[in-house]
């Protein structure tokens, strides 16, 4: 497959600079079976039946795009600064994190990068400091950092933003509502760099409404990497190389999955994010185990889904691994067709657009 199949016509003004408000109230592309139906998320239940389990991610967003200056001693022994950005990616240790940076070809390991408000001045408050341990050749770079666990937290907390997709940063600048807007209902374990945008749309009324159509709730987290924004550039899709994301699936949710299809019910992921995390926690027979550690699952058209049976997810971008997954899922000409049609009656696209509702091919 080429990365070129996956390419379509997208207008910049589809894609949305804020969510709807109130949430359930974006629009919702049903497609099954072929046809198309236009709703909006409040519907949902409407297609949902009784059994059926719902599964959403309840990682929350970190603010994990951190402005700073890299410092090295020059050859003279004066110091040299440049002004980076890093984005936040994997979390290797409770000192450690890996990130992408710009300008990434300026860094180099052992570099001093100071990051936060103050990173010029000479006192510490509102400062960050990290040292480069390593730089890979898939462009991330491995950062140090003088504070470790909790207290880690708290500094990327207050010398982070809202780490906004490059679509919509290149647009507006990130503000205070980008704070809950970037957030899920469902949000509560620290430790995601992008939005699980599917779950954007939920209300606590939208909850509410599902379970009392006798539909299961469930949590997975998946903590989503900066990887998620990065463009397929490659022409073979098969040489693309997928960055890893932690996920964990308890042995409880396990085992209640596996019982709602023995019983005959759908599983129904809340996005690409918890769809993929199923599906690498589940064997070849279709039984669903605890998962706790990386994936890097790529899933593209030929891929035999064991797990998921309904899909809601956002629209996304041309060229993407999740217009892959979801070509993959309902049929490359099906969702050919159906983002053809969504393009055409103004849906809006990416983490603050519409959803979509698609029945597996």
């Amino acid at each position: 497959m080429k990365t070129a199949d996956f390419d379509f016509d997208l207008p910049e003004d589809r894609i949305a600079l804020r969510p709807a408000d109130p949430r359930d109230s974006a629009r919702l592309l049903v497609v099954k079976d072929g046809a198309l139906d236009d709703r909006i998320i409040r519907d949902l239940p409407d297609f949902l039946q009784p059994g059926d389990a719902l599964v959403f991610n309840d990682t929350r967003v970190i603010p994990a795009r951190l402005s700073g200056v890299r410092t090295r001693p020059g050859p003279e022994g004066e110091t040299l600064t440049v002004a980076v950005e890093a984005t936040l990616h994997h979390r290797d240790a409770p000192d450690v994190w890996s990130a992408f940076m710009k300008p990434g070809k300026r860094i180099k390991p052992g570099d001093r990068i100071r990051f936060g408000q103050g990173a010029d001045a000479a006192c510490d408050l509102g400062r960050l400091d990290a040292t480069v341990t390593a730089k890979g050749d898939d462009g991330l770079i491995t950062l140090k950092f003088d504070l470790s666990g909790p207290a880690l937290d708290d500094a990327i907390r207050a010398v982070g933003v809202m780490p906004l997709p490059p679509y919509i940063a290149a647009k507006r600048p990130e503000d205070d509502r980008d704070r809950s807007d970037y957030q899920t209902v469902f949000a509560e374990h620290d430790g995601s760099v992008a939005a699980p945008t599917a779950g954007l749309h939920f209300t606590p009324a939208l909850l509410d409404a599902i379970r009392a159509r006798g539909v299961s709730t469930h949590a997975v987290t998946l903590h989503v990497g900066a990887g998620t924004f990065l463009p397929v550039k490659v022409e073979d899709v098969a040489e693309h190389r997928m960055h890893s994301e932690w996920g964990e699936v308890s042995p409880e949710t396990a085992a209640a999955l596996n019982a709602v299809h023995a019983a005959g019910g759908r599983i129904v992921c809340v996005g690409t994010t918890s769809l993929r995390l199923l599906e690498s926690a589940t064997t070849e027979t279709g039984e669903i185990r605890p998962f706790h550690g990386d994936t890097a699952i790529f899933i593209t058209p030929g891929y035999r889904f064991r797990a998921v049976d309904v899909l809601m997810t956002n629209f996304h971008l041309p060229k993407s691994t999740l217009f892959m997954l979801v070509s993959a899922f309902a049929g490359p000409e099906t969702m050919k067709a159906a983002y053809a049609h969504a393009v055409d009656t103004g849906y809006r696209f990416y983490s603050y657009g519409d959803g979509s509702l698609l029945f597996r091919a």
